[in-house]
């Protein structure tokens, strides 16, 4: 049962979010971002054993589409991530009812922000999965790289992907940060183990993983290569390129796979 406070900023989003149909919804958007992990993770560990493919959200969503019953899924998961996005747009906006009654502004502040980017996500996932219902689906890698070779052209536009590529390490190493001090429990009712182990092995996983992406992003300003500035699926491939490659793109498949799984416990467990 929850309960209504009758002032304030967190009676508002008891208010918004106190429908229990909406916040199911809302927990589906963790399934389908699960899935779309364990698809990408899937999809490393083929390219580490000579398959192809894209390993990132849009080729989890291309190998989903093209499975029996995958794009009825998707349209599924296309209601599900606009529902979290909504329900994180909410926290943006009136604040979390999670959060503690004495947190100072600048946390609450970064709250907010950090609530506004995950809709971001959610929203993205939503408009990658409706392109590929349509049939219109395609590599947000080549996408990202047209858009990167398109800024290059201009000192202004190198600059912007230099700032782009230094958000997304910090982005990838909040991730790390995450993992290794284990802050992510702070937003679930278990403390089960199992559930600890997914997650600390996923943050870590995937906050190199992003943290590599965005190095990659300075690196091909630094050498004109814009096939470089891909995003996701270019740091996994370049990962596997390296001595070694096939071990490490397992090691990183297998990682980002836990995320997935963790993710699938985080609908079930989550504090929202």
């Amino acid at each position: 049962m929850i309960e209504i406070s009758t002032s304030g900023p967190k009676s508002a989003v008891n208010r918004v979010t106190r429908s229990r149909v909406f916040e199911r919804f809302a927990r589906a958007g963790f399934v389908m971002a699960g899935i779309v992990h364990l698809l990408i993770g899937y999809l490393a560990l083929r390219i580490a054993f000579g398959g192809g493919g894209t390993t990132d959200q849009s080729g989890a969503m291309a190998e989903l589409a093209a499975k029996p019953g995958g794009v009825p899924a998707l349209v599924v998961g296309i209601a599900a991530f606009v529902f979290m996005a909504l329900w994180r747009l909410t926290e943006a906006v009136l604040g979390s009812r999670t959060g503690g009654r004495d947190e100072d502004r600048k946390s609450e502040l970064f709250q907010r922000g950090k609530a506004f980017a995950v809709a971001v996500v959610y929203f993205g996932y939503a408009i990658t999965a409706f392109s590929f219902v349509r049939g219109s689906g395609k590599s947000s890698g080549g996408q990202n790289a047209g858009l990167s070779a398109r800024l290059m052209e201009s000192t202004g536009g190198k600059i912007v992907l230099v700032v782009a590529g230094l958000v997304i390490v910090a982005v990838g190493g909040y991730h790390i940060y995450k993992g290794v001090t284990r802050k992510f429990l702070e937003k679930l009712h278990t403390d089960n183990g199992l559930v600890r182990k997914l997650g600390t092995v996923g943050y870590l996983s995937k906050g190199s993983a992003i943290a590599g992406a965005g190095v990659l992003v300075i690196v091909a300003v630094n050498q004109s290569d814009p096939g470089k500035a891909s995003g996701l699926d270019a740091a996994l491939k370049t990962l596997g390129a390296q001595p070694f490659g096939p071990v490490l793109l397992v090691v990183a498949g297998l990682g980002i796979a836990a995320y997935g799984l963790y993710d699938l416990a985080c609908a079930r467990y989550a504090k929202m």
